[in-house]
């Protein structure tokens, strides 16, 4: 059976399904393939519960802190894994039928199986039973959906996966990958986590939390290798006081199995060395979903197994799109919601800007919370621009010291001749939501000066970042 549509987007996660509102707002009779669940990995494995989870520790960490706040609690303070995971599925279920209500509201059609090309605008939707681990998510009908759609546009969203090192294949018991970390079997005793990007940074704040010995081992000179250098400097001074372990310069050369635990076998310039631990998490970056999609016979172009894109989201075959992960990083929900509404405006002929990929800001949710955007004072240097750089400390801020949240920074980066903001990198309580004043700033092409007269709400935590456009201005007042 084929049913006609203007566009079929394959893949329900956050590029995907705002790709099809943003379409089926549009006026386009629009589809929505998905094989597994409603709101992708992001929904369901990713954003949005490992915060779920994150919250649970904050909650954990505060309460045995209670004391400093002049708050008494009789008896131990302990973490429940199994009910704090049991949230979390919650949060993801909701979020998923979230998804769910916003293609019926939207009548958006959805299409449950795994989708392949078929030739020129045509899909072929084959029957997929949802994955054992998505049990009580969202639970699709394995027989709902077969058959061949077709489409003047076609939208490929499919996301991407955790990436497998060779001899470091998760294994869901003693070798896991984010999956297996969200939902454990049993809590370690002793977690050792290959990579210190965002996934391996927040799980091994989650799992210090609830009195599980962490160490992490990252590939770099230093943790966070993305980030800013003083902001990953900071970071690995807070994390250590919580008594997470680190071996930068390092990489793991294999892992020896068995029952009981997992001896890693380590490598480093100096020497190399082992640790037995009882689990091993790896983080160490994704891969893109783009097997399965019948590219290569369809001749879209591929870089590493990602589909290459122009500035609208196009590939080298007419009517054929990519947006997300799977079209290339930044590896981002917000990133991928973004390309979702720049595609779709392309495709009904309203001309969108293209996405200005040094604009895209970067969060870590662990704590304190690390979140930046633009240029590093590293990069910033190396390009050889005339930069004023300032700094404005959290333990000078009023707000900050009576939260109990002193530990922190937040750094921007200005081209000293023209005012311009080239970059933002922030440390502490809830930069995360804070990081987009400094984005709207650059997108509105704010100027030092501007920003340093814009009136910020006192008390907040807000006004660090105009303490510090003031301190690269020579201009700080509270410090």
């Amino acid at each position: 059976m084929q049913q006609d549509f203007d566009v079929i987007v394959v893949g329900g996660g956050p590029g995907g399904y705002v790709a099809a509102i943003r379409a089926a707002q549009l006026g386009l009779k629009t589809a929505l393939v998905e094989r597994e669940h409603l709101g992708g990995i992001c929904s369901n494995w990713g954003c949005i519960p490992t915060k779920a989870l994150l919250k649970s520790a904050e909650i954990l960490t505060h309460a045995r802190h209670a004391a400093d706040y002049g708050v008494s609690i009789e008896g131990a303070v302990t973490g429940d894994l199994s009910a704090m995971i049991k949230r979390a599925r919650g949060v993801a279920e909701r979020m998923a039928g979230g998804v769910g209500m916003l293609m019926r509201k939207n009548r958006v059609t959805v299409i449950w199986g795994q989708a392949r090309l078929d030739g020129a605008g045509a899909v072929t939707v084959q029957d997929a039973a949802p994955h054992p681990r998505n049990a009580g998510v969202t639970a699709p009908k394995a027989a709902q959906g077969a058959g061949r759609y077709s489409a003047k546009h076609i939208i490929l969203a499919t996301g991407a996966r955790p990436r497998a090192l060779p001899g470091l294949e998760p294994d869901g018991d003693r070798v896991w990958s984010y999956f297996d970390a969200l939902a454990p079997k049993a809590q370690p005793d002793h977690l050792l986590i290959i990579g210190s990007g965002a996934i391996g940074i927040e799980f091994a704040g989650f799992y210090a939390a609830l009195g599980v010995k962490v160490t992490v081992v990252e590939a770099a000179d230093r943790i966070l290798p993305a980030e800013d250098a003083e902001i990953s400097a900071f970071a690995r001074q807070q994390f250590e006081r919580q008594g997470i372990a680190f071996r930068t310069g390092a990489t793991v050369g294999r892992l020896d199995r068995t029952p009981d635990g997992v001896t890693a076998h380590l490598q480093a310039a100096d020497q190399d060395s082992a640790i037995a631990v009882s689990h091993v998490l790896v983080a160490a970056g994704v891969q893109p979903n783009s097997e399965y999609l019948g590219l290569e016979q369809a001749g879209v172009a591929l870089d590493r197994g990602f589909v290459r894109i122009d500035a609208t989201c196009s590939t080298n075959i007419p009517g054929i799109h990519a947006i997300g992960d799977l079209a290339g990083g930044p590896m981002l929900a917000h990133k991928a919601e973004h390309e979702a509404v720049i595609c779709v405006e392309a495709i009904a002929g309203l001309h969108p800007h293209a996405l200005n990929r040094d604009r895209i800001p970067g969060c870590t949710y662990c704590d304190p919370q690390i979140a930046s955007v633009g240029m590093t004072e590293a990069r910033a240097r190396e390009a050889g621009m005339d930069i004023a750089v300032g700094k404005f400390p959290f333990l000078a801020n009023g707000k900050a010291i009576a939260l109990g949240a002193d530990q922190g920074f937040v750094k921007v980066v200005f081209d000293r001749q023209t005012g311009e903001l080239l970059g933002a990198h922030m440390i502490g309580a809830e930069v995360t939501e804070m990081i987009q004043g400094f984005v709207l700033a650059m997108d509105l092409e704010s100027t030092d000066q501007e920003l340093a007269e814009a009136v910020f709400p006192h008390p907040t935590i807000s006004e660090t970042m105009k303490e510090a456009v003031l301190a690269a201005m020579g201009r700080a007042i509270n410090i």
